[in-house]
């Protein structure tokens, strides 16, 4: 077992990928927290998590898997990976809901895009991983449902399991694809942070955000409006969730930010439904994460 782990780890490193050991059996990481760190060895300049430990060295890694037969995780960050996993209903979902697959292909579809043909593994509870490449001078984060229900994104400040680990519920396999394809432009256009909106003076009374709120709405809706085939849902969920800090802040109301947008996003060419799904997503993400106004 352990050389099996040793292998999944090994063939990681080789497509340039930072892995770092995780419970035998588990998706846990198998480093020591910073609470019992001991300051030598990888930490004595200080406490190295296991984003910072993972490794490509494959002599550093024959020496951890032969320590044990360690699952294997990727730090997606340090590897130049934004992996998007597809997961399946939990067991107290809706009978009958749509799984992260079923909710991520219907995205594609309504941006006008097949689903992206990249490597691919199946997870241990029946889900699955598309792994992508990320692009240089782009600072993905992680993300929990933000592009649709069940889909979630590791990126910096997360990992996934390898190909190869093996859990009580099943092992993760590879599926398709020997290499992993570039981030497609229309999926990073919703992933990439939405940009800071400039900040009026500490000393700007409350006119002055409104004023600037109302700017703001106007030239979103016009954005919408405008957006061509195949960009419409990336540029409608973008200015909703640019708009939802203002909607957070007091600034707009939120029926005033979603009539807007729904009437620009339905001008293009989307359906009713699909506005609202979008607007809802996208604008509950943005209020929950923007409670606090900025100060200049």
């Amino acid at each position: 077992m352990s050389e099996h782990l040793m292998r999944a780890a090994l063939d990681a490193a080789a497509h340039g990928w930072h892995v770092f050991p995780l419970r035998p059996g588990t998706k846990r990481p198998a480093l020591h927290g910073e609470a019992s760190c001991t300051r030598t060895g990888p930490c004595e300049a200080g406490h190295r998590k296991w984003e910072q430990r993972a490794t490509t060295d494959p002599d550093r890694i024959r020496a951890t898997w032969s320590g044990g037969p360690f699952n294997v995780g990727i730090a997606t960050g340090p590897s130049g990976l934004l992996v998007v996993d597809l997961d399946v209903p939990k067991d107290n979902s809706n009978k009958g809901a749509p799984g992260g697959a079923a909710t991520f292909g219907a995205l594609c579809e309504r941006t006008g895009h097949a689903v992206p043909y990249t490597y691919r593994t199946r997870t241990a509870s029946g889900g699955s991983h598309l792994y992508f490449t990320a692009p240089a001078g782009v600072r993905l984060a992680n993300t929990a449902g933000t592009i649709a229900p069940l889909v979630d994104t590791r990126a910096w400040g997360g990992y996934v399991v390898a190909a190869g680990s093996i859990t009580p519920t099943g092992p993760y396999e590879v599926l398709s694809g020997p290499l992993a394809a570039p981030v497609p432009a229309w999926l990073l256009s919703i992933l990439k942070p939405a940009p800071r909106a400039v900040q009026a003076p500490s000393v700007a009374v409350a006119g002055q955000s409104s004023r600037y709120a109302d700017v703001a709405l106007a030239n979103e809706t016009r954005n919408v409006a405008s957006a061509q085939l195949g960009s419409r849902e990336a540029r409608l969920f973008r200015a909703a969730r640019a708009l939802g800090r203002f909607v957070a802040w007091g600034d707009l109301p939120r029926h005033v930010v979603e009539q807007a947008l729904q009437g620009a996003g339905e001008a293009t060419g989307l359906s009713a439904s699909e506005c609202r799904s979008t607007l809802r997503s996208a604008l509950d993400w943005s209020i929950a994460h923007n409670q606090g106004r900025r100060t200049a």
